[in-house]
């Protein structure tokens, strides 16, 4: 059988897209986890992070599922809501400025700004339980610094700076949800760093009993931030939406950086907004890379 696609990408970070608005896809549910392994393989499939899948809602405008490129299902991708509704309005399903996309994460709501697409991420979650994080996983910790005692006693139960043991490193943490999980650790020489040998332990670690995305970041100065990110089943992606938005995030509560900043990723730049609405805003491109059909 073959099916209709469209390969996109935001910021490198690369999605194939199924429309699923009508039952003409002709793929069943259950079927996508080994859709998704073969479609995304980059040297037998299309090639992608990420299997994106397009549906109508009942609750909102449309619905997104999201898997990775090892057939798991995820909750939500900023990047890949912002192709979702680039799809969207390009093939004129919604004359909507605004959309309303349900995700397992929430209704998330892309919006047209200029030549890019902006996306309010949501509120972060700090709560261990609702990460996930098994804090009792973790290293018990040393004694807290003046700063890190001070923030938190404004967001509880904050895991910020919290050591990690990982093979022969260990690694201070700071973990917060964007409707996925994430751990944000502060390295030097971002772009030389062993990303690709410390992600899949730290993904893996027992503290994370559904996995975890990774950023390694470095920060530049008060509005910018360079990083780079293992993503939990696709490994080292270009970009990750909701990790440059859980990087503003965890930069600032540390004390490093604005409520602005540019984030540099391998594949291109976000720019991330933590508003006074405790809302988090992403903006960033998303591209038609070609489409076409092909047999699953």
């Amino acid at each position: 059988m073959k099916i209709e696609f469209v390969k996109m990408h935001g910021s490198g970070n690369d999605f194939i897209l199924i429309d699923c608005l009508s039952p003409g896809c002709g793929i069943q549910d259950a079927e996508f986890e080994s859709v998704a392994k073969k479609l995304c393989n980059r040297r037998f499939g299309i090639g992608a992070d990420q299997l994106l899948l397009l549906y109508p809602s009942n609750i909102s405008d449309f619905r997104m599922r999201i898997l990775n490129a090892d057939g798991s299902e995820v909750e939500m991708c900023g990047n890949g809501v912002r192709c979702l509704a680039e799809y969207i309005w390009d093939r004129n399903l919604s004359d909507k400025k605004v959309l309303a996309v349900e995700t397992p994460a929430g209704i998330i709501k892309p919006e047209k700004a200029g030549g890019m697409v902006k996306v309010d991420m949501g509120e972060p979650i700090f709560e261990p339980e609702k990460i996930p994080v098994n804090i009792q996983a973790m290293d018990s910790g040393g004694p807290e610094s003046e700063r890190t005692s001070n923030v938190k006693s404004q967001i509880p139960n904050l895991i910020m700076d919290y050591p990690l043991q990982v093979a022969d490193k260990e690694f201070q943490v700071t973990c917060l949800s964007m409707g996925n999980p994430h751990a944000v650790i502060v390295a030097d020489d971002v772009l030389n760093y062993p990303v690709t040998c410390y992600g899949p332990m730290i993904e893996t670690h027992p503290a994370f009993p559904r996995r975890i995305n990774v950023e390694f970041i470095e920060v530049l100065s008060r509005k910018e931030i360079r990083m780079r990110v293992w993503e939990r089943g696709a490994g080292e992606t270009m970009a990750c939406g909701t990790g440059a938005s859980a990087v503003a995030v965890a930069s600032h509560i540390k004390g490093l950086t604005d409520r602005t900043v540019t984030i540099h990723l391998l594949g291109g730049d976000l720019f991330i907004e933590w508003g006074a609405d405790n809302h988090v805003y992403m903006s960033g491109p998303a591209v038609e890379v070609f489409s076409g059909a092909i047999e699953v």
